[in-house]
């Protein structure tokens, strides 16, 4: 029997596989990537023609304080601080199979507040 955290997790995997299947992210249009656990969030950069990663940041790894959405917003700050040092104006954004919505679109508007273009 699959418990329904299996079965969430599951769901969401296969969202993201869907998603994965058509953002892909080049020279020009790097992949900003979203990861969301319980209790931190993640976010990278990514050149999937090179298979490097270009930028990441985590509230985890920065040791960020206060509630899990302002950690998000200052994830989202961040990241666009980073990518224009790298020379990244433009990206795709790629939610991970999580519902954009919550902490995952609190990244996406402070990275576009930030100058990242998507």
């Amino acid at each position: 029997m699959i418990s329904k955290i299996e079965q969430k997790n599951t769901k969401r995997e296969n969202r993201h596989k869907r998603i994965r299947a058509r953002v892909i992210g080049t020279d020009e249009r790097p992949r900003l990537s979203v990861y969301r656990s319980n209790r931190f969030i993640y976010a990278q950069i990514i050149n999937d023609e090179t298979g490097k990663t270009i930028t990441a940041v985590s509230d985890f790894a920065a040791k960020m304080k206060g509630a899990k959405a302002s950690r998000a917003e200052e994830v989202g700050t961040t990241i666009a601080r980073l990518a224009k040092e790298k020379g990244v104006t433009k990206v795709v954004f790629d939610r991970g199979g999580f519902i954009f919505t919550g902490r995952v679109r609190q990244v996406a508007e402070a990275a576009r507040k930030g100058g990242l273009s998507f």
